[in-house]
This record gives C-alpha cells, structure tokens and sequence, in this order.
C-alpha cells in the first residue's frame, strides 16, 4: 500500500494533486503548526488580466498553533469575494455549470474550523476526480514505516519547479493563449471536465 503524508490545502493546486497521483492513503496531521504563507487558507485562479490568489481570512495569527485549531473569521465578508472571483474566473467555463454545484455550499455555509473546510473541500475534489484515495488522521503511536513525507514542500513561496511532484501539461484555459501551471484543482475542473484525471496523470512527475 502506497501512503503520503502530506498537508491539507483549501482548493488544493494541480502540484498537491500531482504529488499525490498514485498514492492509496493520504495521511494528514492536525497537529501540524500552522504556518503563515502557505496554502492552508489560499489559492490561485485565472482571472481575464491576471492570477489571483484568494485568501481563506483566519483568527488567532499566532505563533505554535496547530491547524486543527484554526478558525475563520467571518467578521469579513470573504465568502462573497470568494464566490465572485470563481464566477468572474470560470463562469463560462465549459464545466463550471455540472462542478460549481458541488462547491456552492461552501460559499454560503459557514464551517467554523479551517480543517473542516479543507477537508471536506479534498472529500468532493478526489470524487469528482475519480481517485480511490483514502483520507486519514495521522494517528499517534501508529507505524508509518516507509511513508512518504512531503509535509511542507509544497507551498507559495516554492516554486513547483524546484521540486519534484509537477510538470505542466497545458490544457483549455480561458482568457488568452499564454497557459498560466500550477492553478486551483477548481482552474482544471471547470475547464476539462472529465479530461482533469488524465491531465494530472500526465503532470506528474516521474521519477
């Protein structure tokens, strides 16, 4: 059996999924420290002039706290903004009308925990991706002998060429001809439908 561990992203980038293509478990740890600058609470979509990166607004930025203990502030109105940029960004998308339906809720519905979130976000995400992956807690005292351990590799401020999960396979984007890598799994979704499986297949480095 294949095992990963490896860190819980909101709207996860096409380098987390290519990282983990082929894996049986996906193991992740609450108790990890948060850390600020990390994909935790972003991600990244094509708009018509640029990417933007759409930040999840979390309280208690505060040293040595673990993410299972993250909360979202909702004293700012980011659902809104969130829900407006992927209308904006994908709206006319191929796909967006038959995937936007399973994410809708998250922007309406208020999840109290940061982990919740990205954890039910990942649930719907390798559904509709057709992965048989498992999702688990890293469990205290539990033999994780010969696991792979990517925990903090993947991150904003790496670019995914320094590592070695992720080569670009271009696809249908909306909004000119440059191809912009590496964007929210919602950016290969709404824009490939079915063909998403095979493009991440594709992006994955090999070794």
């Amino acid at each position: 059996m294949s095992r990963i561990l490896v860190d819980l992203h909101y709207f996860p980038s096409l380098e987390f999924f290519a990282a983990i293509q082929g894996m049986d478990e996906l193991i992740f740890s609450p108790q990890n420290q948060y850390q600020r600058q990390s994909y935790f609470n972003r991600t990244r979509v094509r708009l018509a002039n640029k990417v933007e990166t759409l930040s999840v607004p979390i309280i208690g930025r505060r040293p040595r706290i673990a993410q299972q203990n993250i909360k979202i502030d909702f004293t700012q109105d980011w659902q809104k903004i969130h829900l407006r940029g992927i209308q904006s960004a994908y709206g006319k998308a191929p796909f967006f009308e038959f995937y936007f339906p399973y994410f809708e809720n998250f922007f309406t519905r208020k999840e109290e925990s940061l982990w919740d979130l990205n954890w039910k976000i990942l649930t719907i995400c390798l559904k509709l991706l057709g992965s048989s992956a498992k999702m688990r807690v890293l469990e205290e005292g539990a033999d994780y002998t010969g696991i792979l351990d990517i925990r903090g590799q993947i991150r904003p401020s790496t670019d995914f060429s320094e590592q070695s999960f992720y080569h670009p396979e271009p696809y249908f984007q909306l909004f000119g001809l440059d191809f912009d890598p590496n964007l929210s799994i919602l950016d290969l979704l709404f824009c490939e439908g079915p063909g998403a499986k095979s493009i991440l297949l594709k992006s994955a480095k090999k070794d």
